[in-house]
């Protein structure tokens, strides 16, 4: 029984966020869709996905000035606010944040050495530079995405196991993601 459970919350864990983000994409194609059916001359399928990628130009213009700003932290403090919204638009927040906002997480890619004398070796992105707060002083935070998924791990390698890697943080995401099928260039 307790190995059903398990793999009920394994498999929700992996299942919602997928589920959750298809459905609101989903959603606010269709809603925008629906909007102008019939209301215009011509039906234009599609019109939802471009309405929503002008919506999300108009969300970042109003977002890059003063009045804006003070909008969305008001919005933001709200939904920070809230228990169950708060754990879900963290969540989101954070992930979008490391790979597109100005506090990217995933820019120095680096190899890694799993073992003191290995040969196995990892691709990863230092995410935290010092551990002085756990006691660690000589260590590095190393995200180890997963091949063909989007969740990873963090290890902590001594910084001597880390070698930074001199090619884009985009060209070693991909070569990770695809499984090192991919090398990640134009």
């Amino acid at each position: 029984m307790k190995k059903l459970v398990k793999y009920f919350i394994e498999g929700l864990v992996v299942f919602v966020p997928m589920a959750l983000t298809v459905f609101l994409l989903g959603l606010g194609f269709t809603k925008f869709d629906s909007l102008f059916r019939g209301r215009l001359p011509i039906d234009v399928p599609g019109l939802g996905l471009l309405l929503t990628v002008v919506l999300i130009f108009l969300i970042g213009f109003l977002a890059s000035n003063y009045l804006g700003r003070k909008l969305f932290a008001l919005v933001e403090k709200v939904f920070t606010g809230l228990p169950l919204v708060k754990l879900l638009y963290s969540a989101v927040k954070d992930m979008i944040e490391a790979f597109a906002g100005d506090k990217k997480s995933f820019d120095k890619p680096v190899l890694a050495t799993l073992a003191p004398g290995g040969s196995a070796k990892v691709v990863g992105f230092v995410t935290r530079d010092s551990l002085e707060y756990l006691g660690l002083s000589d260590y590095v935070a190393v995200y180890l995405p997963q091949s063909y998924n989007f969740a990873g791990n963090v290890l902590l390698f001594p910084k001597e196991a880390v070698k930074p890697l001199d090619i884009e943080s985009s060209q070693a995401m991909a070569f990770v993601v695809s499984g090192g099928v991919s090398c990640g260039s134009s």
